[in-house]
């Protein structure tokens, strides 16, 4: 990894590097195998993305949502709270899949699509309020 560097001269290993650079191994979030600057710089914001695999928590009502959001602030696996807190058929772990730009609601899309990529033991997770509840929303990966 160490010499596959030459033209970048950029340190990657002050820990901001959140997209791996030079085709991954390196700490989480690596899933790209392209080794252009533009699609590392397309991992690393969302606004590149045409697809993205997403996770979420829905619940009807706030507080509901609220006990669901203490929990991950606690630690506990995103799946989990899923399987415990959400009132649809993301009791499945809370994974929806890849979903493309325009399938989502409106609301749920500009939260999610600008998340950063995370994992369920260790994740980013943002919050939307649409017409089916409050969901807390989180992003696995993006092509």
């Amino acid at each position: 990894m160490a010499g596959k560097k030459k033209d970048d001269g950029k340190k990657s290993d002050t820990g901001g590097g959140k997209a791996a650079k030079g085709g991954g191994g390196a700490k989480g979030g690596g899933k790209s195998t392209t080794t252009t600057k533009d699609a590392s710089d397309k991992a690393s914001t969302a606004k590149g993305a045409q697809s993205i695999n997403v996770r979420h928590i829905l619940c009807e009502k706030h507080g509901k949502k609220e006990e669901a959001l203490a929990k991950l602030r606690e630690g506990a696996k995103f799946d989990e709270v899923a399987k415990e807190f959400s009132e649809d058929k993301a009791r499945q772990g809370g994974a929806l899949g890849w979903k493309t730009k325009g399938s989502l609601a409106p609301e749920f899309e500009a939260v999610a699509y600008g998340l950063e990529n995370s994992t369920t033991a260790a994740p980013k997770y943002g919050e939307a309020k649409t017409e089916f509840g409050y969901h807390v929303i989180m992003v696995e990966g993006r092509k």
